[in-house]
C-alpha cells in the first residue's frame, strides 16, 4: 500500500483511529504525559474512552497547559513525580494494564553538557520503570528510543538491525534502554516494544528554551521576526515525522497481540527525508516570510543524514504514516499561528 493510497492519510485528526479494541476496561500509564509526545498519546486514549489514563510527570519539561487539556476528561489521573524514585514508579504502575514510557531528557547538545544527569534520568529512571512494570504485572511496556542510536552507521535507509557507534551521551542512554528492555524481556518475561523516533514534530511542541527542536524554533523565529539559525550548511537531512504517527505506533504496540511483534525495536518515521534548508524554505513559504537564515557551526554529535526503513513496523504492527511532512508542517504552523495570536 502506498502512502498516497493509505486512507489514514486522507483522514482528519478527529477521524484517525489507531485501534479496534474496546478501551473502556483498560488502564494506561503515560510517563512524561505532560510533555509533547506523551501528551498527545494520553489525549488520544482519553478521547477514545479508556477506563483510566494516568500521567506521571515531574513537570521539568512538562507543561501545565497540556495537563489542562487532559483534565477535562473524567478518566484522567495526574501524578507528579520523578522516575528516578523507585517508590514513585511502583505507585504509578499500580493497577495499570499498559505503559507508554515517554519520560526522558532529550537533546543531543544538552546531553554532551550534562551526561551524568542524562544517565540518571534516561537509564536509571528507565530501569525503575521496567522493574515497576514487572512487579505490577503490566501486560505490555512500550517506550521511546531514538534514531540517534544509529550513530555513525552511514547506510540509508536506516534498518533496525544495523547500528553504529553512538555520537552523544543521549544516544548512549537510548541504546542502553534498548539493552535493558531486552534483558527484562529475557529474564523477567516483560513484553516490551521500543520506538526509534525520527524527528517527531507537531502542535504543542515547545519552541522555547536553549534546546528546543528545529521546527518550532524556525516557526517561532519567522513569526516573531527573530534571527533563525541553521547549524552547519543546512544540507543535513531528517525524516521529519508528524506526532500523530508516534501516537499511532504507541497505541498499536500497546494493544498488539501479534507474538512476533513483541520484544523488538521499531523505526517510527515516514520513510522520506528533507534537508534543513528545505524545511526552512517550506516554513518561509507557509508564513509568507522573506527572512534569511543565519548559518553557524555544525553541532557536535549530530547525525548528517537520517532516513528510516519503516517496513518492520508496517509488517508487524500494521503501522502506516497517517500524515506526511508537508501536511504536518501546515497543521503545526496553523497551531502556532493561533497560539501566538492569542498571546498578543
Amino acid at each position: 500500500m502506498s502512502l498516497q493510497d493509505n486512507n489514514l492519510l486522507q483522514s482528519s485528526p478527529e477521524e484517525r483511529v489507531f485501534h479496534t479494541a474496546n478501551l473502556s476496561q483498560l488502564s494506561f500509564l503515560v510517563t512524561g504525559g505532560a510533555g509533547f509526545i506523551g501528551g498527545h498519546i494520553a489525549e488520544y486514549l482519553l478521547k477514545h474512552q479508556a477506563k483510566k489514563v494516568r500521567v506521571l510527570d515531574n513537570m521539568v519539561n512538562g507543561k501545565q497547559s497540556t495537563i489542562d487539556i487532559l483534565k477535562q476528561y473524567p478518566a484522567f489521573e495526574f501524578m507528579q513525580g520523578d522516575i528516578r524514585d523507585q517508590a514513585t514508579c511502583q505507585q504509578a504502575c499500580n493497577g495499570i494494564d499498559y505503559v507508554s514510557h515517554q519520560a526522558a531528557l532529550g537533546s543531543v547538545p544538552r546531553s554532551i553538557a550534562e551526561p551524568v544527569y542524562f544517565n540518571d534520568v534516561n537509564v536509571g529512571g528507565f530501569v525503575n520503570m521496567l522493574k515497576a512494570a514487572v512487579d505490577n504485572n503490566v501486560k505490555q511496556f512500550v517506550y521511546a528510543s531514538s534514531s540517534s542510536v544509529y550513530g555513525d552507521e552511514p547506510t540509508l535507509p536506516k534498518k533496525e538491525e544495523r547500528v553504529g557507534n553512538c555520537l552523544s551521551p543521549y544516544a548512549a542512554t537510548k541504546k542502553t534502554n534498548e539493552l535493558y528492555a531486552q534483558v527484562f524481556a529475557d529474564v523477567y518475561g516483560l513484553k516490551t516494544l521500543g520506538f526509534r523516533y525520527f524527528n517527531i514534530f507537531g502542535p504543542r511542541q515547545d519552541p522555547d528554551g536553549a534546546y528546543a527542536a528545529v521546527i518550532p524554533l524556525f516557526v517561532k523565529g519567522l513569526m516573531k521576526e527573530l534571527p533563525v539559525h541553521i547549524n552547519g550548511d543546512g544540507g543535513q537531512t531528517r525524516d521529519f515525522t508528524f506526532v500523530d504517527n508516534a501516537v499511532q505506533v504507541n497505541v498499536k504496540a500497546m494493544l498488539t497481540d501479534n507474538a512476533a511483534a513483541i520484544n523488538k525495536v521499531y523505526n517510527v518515521a515516514v520513510g522520506e527525508n528533507f534537508s534543513v534548508n528545505y524545511l526552512f524554505e517550506a516554513c518561509k513559504k507557509q508564513l509568507q516570510s522573506e527572512a534569511q537564515p543565519v548559518h553557524r557551526e555544525a553541532r557536535a554529535g549530530d547525525i548528517r543524514n537520517s532516513l528510516a526503513d519503516i517496513s518492520l513496523a508496517q509488517n508487524l504492527l500494521g503501522y502506516q504514516p497517517c500524515k506526511r511532512f508537508e501536511d504536518g508542517l501546515v497543521e503545526t504552523i496553523e497551531f502556532f499561528k493561533q497560539t501566538y495570536s492569542m498571546d498578543n
